[in-house]
């Protein structure tokens, strides 16, 4: 079983595609869903489920690219599952690739350099060559990679293009710049120049998961985990233009709840992504890019206003803030959205409000769609790994019963490795007990 530690429950959720209506076009590049009903796992309280779909680019119309891989091919990528499913995965993104792409190719080990120079993507057989001639050796200098892989996209950066590194790596960085902050900084410093960064991660472990991840967040990228062949397809071929073309930067959402409606909420997951109220309207501040199709799901647990919650009420709750901005008796409206962005290239954002109805709240989990009741499957089983604290009662085997009856349309097989993946989880819990009571 994974640490506590190791659980981000927002990726599990954002794992899965979800059935959101597609975006009409590129001038409001985003649709919102919600939907809310009672939660599984507490009778007194409900989820709410906040789903952003970004507009869909078609694959002919993706723009020119500009990739450089990065490549660690320190001793420790020395085995068919790392060094050997890297090569694999790139040479099927290679396959992808057109005329009007450029593929420039950085190692590194104990030294980092290039082992290729810009290429045409129509001169498949030259990168394919270049990545099959790799070999592992050495220890990791992955910031020298960094910076030489920033130069080789700077050189033959495209205007208006996709310009990104690819950073494949099984692991710390154990030689030259190996501070966090320093490495952080520097993707930081280097994405103003319009070049970002994707992780991609391999094998298991020494793999410094937290560190890809928050490359990933600085670099403007996405950190994605690559353990098989059919998870290269997903990232790398099927999944194309959401990994590689950026519809929105600094995407921003926030959620006010009305008091009058809801006494208690909590968002499940996402706790290193969370940003200061006062920054919501700062453009300055940055946030996370949106790929063409992507989507986000949010998930809160809120207590109603009518019902008890888990904290006890404030003695001295009387809204004394005269900045606070309170419907105080009106209950219909349960809560309002906004979503804030920046179109490519531009540097003021622009903002969506949605509000939410009290209306809106379904009755019952049954009444609920199918992608919503598997979400919460998601969801439940991702506390549980982390240990349990809000689920109450709510078992493996609660999970594994939600997910089997919400498969829905499962076309790549996702949602059912899922329920393999449950199912294996509750075997190693007798009886499926609570996670809670097996630490």
């Amino acid at each position: 079983m994974p640490t506590h530690d190791a659980v981000r429950v927002e990726e599990m959720i954002n794992y899965f595609p979800y059935q959101y209506p597609v975006p009409d076009s590129k001038n409001t590049p985003f649709s919102v869903t919600t939907e809310m009903a009672p939660s599984p796992w507490a009778t007194n309280r409900h989820l709410l489920r906040i789903g952003i779909k970004g507009y869909e680019v078609p694959r002919h119309e993706l723009k020119a690219s500009n990739l450089v891989f990065l490549i660690d091919v320190s001793g420790s990528m020395r085995s068919q599952n790392k060094l050997g499913l890297l090569k694999k995965s790139l040479i099927m993104l290679t396959r992808q690739l057109g005329a009007r792409d450029h593929v420039s190719m950085v190692v590194y080990a104990g030294a980092s350099g290039v082992v290729l120079e810009p290429s045409s993507g129509n001169e498949k057989a030259t990168i394919i060559s270049a990545l099959e001639r790799l070999q592992a050796g050495g220890s990791t200098n992955g910031g020298a990679g960094i910076r030489l892989a920033y130069r080789m996209a700077e050189q033959s950066f495209i205007k208006g293009g996709i310009n990104r590194i690819l950073l494949a790596t099984d692991g710390d960085f154990n030689v030259g710049t190996t501070n966090f902050e320093s490495l952080k900084s520097l993707v930081e410093e280097k994405r103003r120049s319009g070049v970002t960064l994707t992780t991609l991660g391999f094998g298991r472990g020494n793999y410094n998961d937290h560190l890809a991840e928050q490359l990933a967040d600085h670099g403007n990228g996405a950190n994605y985990y690559i353990d098989s062949l059919q998870e290269a397809q997903k990232v790398l071929v099927d999944q194309m233009t959401s990994t590689m073309q950026t519809i929105a930067g600094d995407t921003k959402i926030q959620i006010e709840f009305n008091p009058a409606a809801v006494s208690e909420y909590r968002l499940i997951g996402y706790e290193n992504r969370a940003m200061k109220r006062e920054d919501f309207n700062n453009d300055k501040v940055d946030a996370g890019d949106i790929g063409a199709g992507h989507t986000v799901t949010a998930l809160y647990e809120v207590t109603l206003a009518t019902r008890k919650g888990l904290i006890d009420p404030l003695r001295y709750s009387g809204h004394s803030d005269k900045n606070a901005q309170i419907v105080s008796s009106d209950a219909r409206e349960l809560a309002f959205l906004r979503l804030r962005y920046k179109k490519p290239g531009n540097t003021k954002s622009t903002l969506i409000e949605h509000p939410l109805y009290v209306s809106d709240v379904k009755s019952s989990l049954s009444n609920t769609s199918t992608d919503f009741r598997f979400a919460a499957s998601v969801a439940g089983f991702g506390q549980l790994l982390k240990g349990g604290t809000y689920t109450g009662s709510f078992t493996y085997t609660d999970v594994l019963n939600l997910a089997r009856n919400n498969r829905g349309p499962d076309p790549f097989g996702y949602r059912s490795e899922f329920v393999q993946l449950v199912n294996l989880a509750s075997s190693l819990n007798p009886n499926g007990i609570n996670a809670k009571q097996h630490k």
